[in-house]
């Protein structure tokens, strides 16, 4: 088994995922079917909780013991929650100007591009942290700023490598729509192999590097975007995807207790043998994903990050059929 989910707490275990994987998917449908529900989840949310996340800040600075004893001070302090958070939250509003065409960024063709720009930053993020594990605890372990146990090695390495091939199998950067009826920004060349590549991968970096909640934030949080884009809202991905990753790291930041210090925690078994496997699939997978660019490229004889390399597929197709 991949995760500690038996024993006396399963039930509240399997309880909290299905919890998260629904809110998830009904938070984003608040956030994408509406300009007020999106201003709300991705700019007057996040304005709030900054105003928060600095009084915690100077309060610890001063030495205040309400702010030394907040659990969002003591067990999400380190600068990857952040820089997670409000990375994926700028990429929120990005994609909310393009869809609803506001200003020149919203308008202008040259920023069709910015939701690769702002992914592949995301990929970055996490392809640093990976490696931070592999040079600080090679072979070994090592306490993160949040007081949790991480293993570093082989597993990390692989995983980076898989997340910087997979910034490569973003296609058609330019190639970015709106739905006929306002509600999502489109990206119909992100089908489902890209899909498949970055949520493996993806879940072999929290796997690797946040093993106390990738019962939620690799799965849970995967998933949610992943089965309303297959379902209802292909060619939505990115905008699922940014819109959960968003509001989970809102809900992780402020309430870390759920995930580290409650009968809802799950902890990965914690086997080098398996991080290895799992990164070693990521890697595969993207590589073979790439080399089908490639290949396909190749013989349409185009560029397929500035042309659309999956025109012709039944994903694609079905993704384009919703743009204006």
């Amino acid at each position: 088994m991949l995760f500690q989910v038996y024993g006396e707490t399963a039930l509240w275990q399997w309880l909290g995922w299905v919890l998260v994987f629904g809110g998830l998917i009904g938070l984003n449908e608040i956030a994408r079917r509406s300009r007020k529900g999106g201003i709300v989840c991705f700019i007057v949310v996040p304005l709030v909780l900054t105003a928060y996340f600095i009084a915690i800040y100077v309060g610890a600075s001063m030495g205040a013991e309400w702010a030394l004893s907040n659990p969002t001070y003591i067990h999400m302090n380190s600068w990857f929650h952040y820089a997670k958070l409000y990375a994926a939250t700028i990429g929120c509003i990005g994609f909310m100007a393009l869809k609803y065409h506001w200003g020149k960024f919203g308008k202008v063709e040259a920023w069709k591009c910015f939701p690769f720009v702002i992914v592949a930053i995301n990929i970055l993020i996490a392809v640093v942290s990976d490696f931070e594990s592999a040079v600080r605890a090679w072979d070994t372990t090592w306490v993160s700023t949040e007081g949790i146990v991480l293993q570093g090695g082989m597993h990390n390495v692989l995983n980076g490598l898989a997340g910087i091939i997979n910034i490569a199998c973003m296609t058609g950067w330019w190639g970015i729509y709106t739905s006929k009826d306002e509600t999502d920004m489109l990206w119909p060349d992100m089908t489902w192999k890209f899909i498949l590549a970055y949520d493996v991968w993806n879940f072999c970096y929290t796997y690797n590097c946040l093993p106390t909640h990738a019962w939620y934030c690799g799965l849970a949080l995967l998933l949610a975007p992943t089965v309303a884009n297959a379902l209802w809202n292909k060619g939505g991905w990115i905008q699922n995807r940014a819109n959960t990753l968003a509001l989970w790291c809102m809900f992780a930041q402020v309430f870390p207790m759920f995930q580290d210090y409650s009968n809802f925690s799950v902890q990965s078994v914690m086997n080098p043998a398996i991080n290895t496997a799992i990164a070693a699939a990521a890697l595969v997978i993207n590589v073979v994903v790439l080399a089908d660019i490639l290949r396909r490229a190749k013989a349409k004889g185009i560029n397929p990050w500035k042309h659309e390399i999956n025109r012709g597929s039944a994903d694609f197709e079905k993704a384009l059929a919703r743009a204006k």
